[in-house]
């Protein structure tokens, strides 16, 4: 029987709860609830998400305002998520790993102010000055997102 393929140190038949844990574990810390919870609901959200629109999807699982904020801190500072400020400067926050994060394009939607994140790798960069190392890339379009667009018109 050959071994199951396993990507980026994912296990076969792990659940998200589980995944989030192991993430959490392996950046060297807890696995704590409110960790769980946040990082598991940033890994399944379609968008970047602010700091209200988690609170208002994690429901009945809600953490109050300042763990939730710590949590978002901690999971940016570890590098589990990204935060990023929308184009009405309303930070958003979505999950980070080397497959699905380490260089993309985001839409900023003017209209409502959402980020999406698109399956399109940036261009490759310039050719950089002597002695200069590039850490990452962000590339950001911006403009109408479907639903604005079609309001508009």
């Amino acid at each position: 029987m050959k071994p199951a393929l396993i990507r980026n140190g994912e296990q076969p038949g792990e659940s998200e709860t589980e995944r989030a844990a192991r993430l959490i574990r392996c950046a060297g810390a807890r696995a704590t609830p409110a960790r769980v919870r946040v990082l598991r609901l940033l890994r399944s959200a379609p968008t970047a998400l602010s700091h209200h629109e988690i609170e208002q999807s994690l429901g009945d699982l809600a953490l109050d305002r300042v763990t939730l904020y710590r949590v978002l801190d901690w999971l940016v500072a570890t590098g589990l998520a990204h935060r990023n400020a929308d184009t009405r400067r309303t930070f958003r926050f979505s999950a980070a790993s080397s497959s699905e994060h380490s260089a993309h394009t985001h839409f900023r939607c003017d209209g409502c102010g959402r980020v999406f994140c698109l399956d399109a790798a940036p261009p490759p960069p310039p050719k950089l000055p002597e002695g200069f190392l590039l850490s990452r890339i962000e590339l950001d379009l911006r403009g109408r997102c479907a639903q604005c667009a079609g309001s508009a018109q």
